[in-house]
């Protein structure tokens, strides 16, 4: 392998929130010249948005959870992972590993350190998840979406590189364009998505919130809500009754387009939501699902809510009244939600791939950098403006 072709392998946990960033940073890096595969579980192998060019090896990978009964086999798991990582590191010969959190990326990340491979992971949550957690001593780099990262050791503070979190390119592209317009007695577009299978609890209290809006406000909504199938012709009939316009759908494919044309965007603050939000610039009300691990979610919101981008309501506290109080507070004014919105474009990152691919080349080549370019005049020292977190252990 020459200095510019090298291999790099991937590896993250079966969901979007863990392959959305591996597959932005396997683009840049083919983008680049170099050979990029994926170590992951069958359900990452399958799942949508998969570059046609990426391969995906399946690994087994065992998870650790509150029973000690499971854990023998889930160290069975990991050991026959880790055995197949190196047959595949003989043949590939990477440059590097990269993680992306979640447990099948466990036994690429163990297997490069038996074969003293580099390897780094990148942290999507303002929390550091368990499996990066473990690893964040065997590893040469840490990189991270947000500037405060809860349960870091102090003493790995030297391995973090503020990076960002990389989004779809059809979302970054969207960062060039304005705040839709919205007059005082236009139209108030609200997107309202609860994940991949939509949230229930936002089926449930949404519809409600919007309808004890002051009616200057409420006529002037139109709604777009992602809802579970056994939901929607319920969460159909609550709008109906309160004369409110809502175009319902189980999964929308244009989700770009339609973050585009939103003024208004409810939800909960996964890592990949953030990120999208920042990067478009939209304002938002978040609820943080209540049985993330650590409570990451709600530590997502924390940086975009003190910049004034959102609003962040917690699940016990969400109620159709506390829910138009907030709207109220958002969108009484057009500038209002222009200002929250010019707020969160603040906080969004839009070179994360481009400056985690820069990290990942520093492996196998030129001494690693010390600089990330955060923004695109934001020079940041590999530790400036990172901070271990409160928690860390």
């Amino acid at each position: 392998m020459t200095g510019a072709n090298r291999h790099y392998v991937l590896a993250a946990g079966g969901t979007g929130g863990h392959l959305i960033p591996a597959f932005a940073l396997a683009t840049e890096l083919e983008r680049r010249g170099h050979h990029v595969a994926l170590v992951t579980d069958e359900r990452g192998a399958a799942i949508p948005g998969k570059p046609s060019f990426l391969p995906a090896h399946v690994l087994p990978a065992g998870r650790f959870g509150k029973n000690p009964l499971t854990w023998l086999k889930g160290a069975r798991a990991v050991l026959e992972g880790r055995k197949m990582a190196l047959r595949l590191f003989e043949t590939f010969e990477p440059s590097a590993v990269v993680g992306f959190g979640g447990y099948p990326a466990l036994p690429a990340l163990l297997a490069s350190t038996s074969a003293g491979i580099p390897s780094l992971v990148h942290e999507q949550n303002a929390v550091l998840g368990r499996v990066n957690r473990m690893l964040s001593g065997r590893v040469q780099a840490i990189a991270t979406a947000y500037p405060d990262i809860a349960r870091l050791k102090p003493k790995h503070v030297e391995k973090v590189h503020l990076v960002g979190n990389p989004v779809r390119a059809e979302v970054l592209q969207l960062r060039k364009e304005p705040f839709p317009p919205l007059s005082e007695d236009g139209l108030l577009r609200v997107l309202v998505t609860g994940g991949s299978q939509g949230a229930r609890v936002l089926s449930e209290i949404v519809p409600d919130g919007l309808a004890m809006l002051p009616p200057a406000l409420r006529q002037r909504l139109q709604i777009t809500q992602q809802c579970r199938a056994e939901d929607i012709d319920a969460v159909r009939e609550r709008y109906r009754s309160h004369d409110i316009p809502a175009e319902l759908g189980t999964y929308f494919e244009d989700m770009a387009t339609r973050l585009a044309d939103a003024h208004l965007f409810i939800g909960r603050a996964g890592a990949s939501t953030i990120a999208e939000l920042t990067a478009v610039g939209r304002p938002a009300i978040l609820i943080p699902l209540p049985i993330a691990t650590d409570d990451h979610q709600a530590a997502n919101t924390r940086e975009l809510t003190k910049a004034g981008g959102a609003r962040m309501i917690r699940q016990e506290r969400f109620t159709p009244k506390e829910l138009a109080k907030q709207i109220q507070a958002l969108a009484q004014h057009p500038q209002s939600l222009a200002n929250a919105a010019h707020a969160a474009w603040n906080c969004g990152r839009p070179d994360a791939v481009k400056d985690l691919a820069d990290l990942v080349e520093s492996f196998g080549g030129a001494e690693m950098m010390d600089v990330i370019r955060v923004g695109a005049d934001k020079p940041r020292g590999a530790t400036q403006g990172v901070t271990a977190g409160q928690g860390a252990a």
